[in-house]
């Protein structure tokens, strides 16, 4: 039998399980990472419950999108998950780890490729805006982003939305309680796109089809990311400059 041909034959993806110590005790990291991944996009989940099994719908369908287009996934387990609590703690601390855990998968033996993609959903998404200066990222995936509480717009977090970096992608459901898609427009950032997909602040089953077209859609805009390469952390710059042929493996 004639061997199928290099673009014919599927990915081999390696997936890890990273303990990253932190000021507020161990966190964990998920990677799947395809052979030369074209750079890394590092999510987290929201600040209650547990991640427990099935992850939610909208983080396995990004894993499941983002891979197969060729870029490293990594799911992060914030340390108060991993210590098992079901509340997170102060958006202070949330911060504090993350910062520790992106800055260790981006260096070192392993490290992850730029550029660097970085969000999460729900609270998850709060940190990666928060802290996106801090980490050098390049770009936001934001998943139901939280404007504000339900039921009280006054209390709205567009200045986190605010920090996003340019570009960013915000994926909102159609009746989110914590910020409409009508209500995230007028706040999104400049180089940020909203895309609205069936569902509240988390998603059915029946939007997966939706989904695969929101993350389809994002990584159609990574990829003119890549091609473009800016405007990019000066870290994936530099490296652009050094290897002119095209993105880092």
């Amino acid at each position: 039998m004639r061997p199928a041909p290099p673009e014919a034959r599927p990915r081999r993806v390696v997936v890890t399980v990273r303990g990253i110590a932190t000021p507020e005790g161990p966190g964990r990291a998920h990677v799947s990472r395809p052979p030369r991944a074209h750079g890394a996009v590092v999510l987290s989940h929201g600040a209650g419950g547990s991640l427990g099994a099935p992850w939610p719908l909208d983080l396995v369908v990004a894993r499941e999108v983002l891979v197969a287009a060729g870029w490293a996934f990594v799911f992060v387990e914030q340390p108060w998950m991993v210590a098992g609590r079901r509340i997170a703690g102060r958006p202070a601390t949330l911060d504090a780890a993350w910062v520790p855990i992106v800055d260790a998968l981006m260096r070192g033996r392993g490290k992850l490729p730029r550029p660097l993609v970085v969000g999460g959903r729900s609270a998850g998404a709060r940190v990666a805006c928060r802290t996106a200066a801090t980490t050098g990222a390049d770009a936001a995936l934001l998943l139901s982003f939280p404007l504000h509480p339900p039921g009280r717009p006054e209390k709205s977090r567009a200045d986190e939305l605010a920090l996003a970096p340019d570009p960013t992608w915000v994926v909102q459901g159609a009746r989110d309680p914590f910020g409409t898609p009508e209500e995230v427009g007028p706040r999104l950032p400049p180089g940020a796109t909203l895309l609205e997909v069936p569902g509240v602040h988390s998603f059915p089953v029946g939007s997966r089809a939706a989904l695969i077209a929101a993350l389809e859609s994002v990584t159609s805009g990574l990829e003119g990311m890549l091609l473009a390469g800016a405007p990019l952390h000066r870290a994936w710059s530099s490296h652009r400059r050094g290897h002119p042929q095209g993105p880092p493996d």
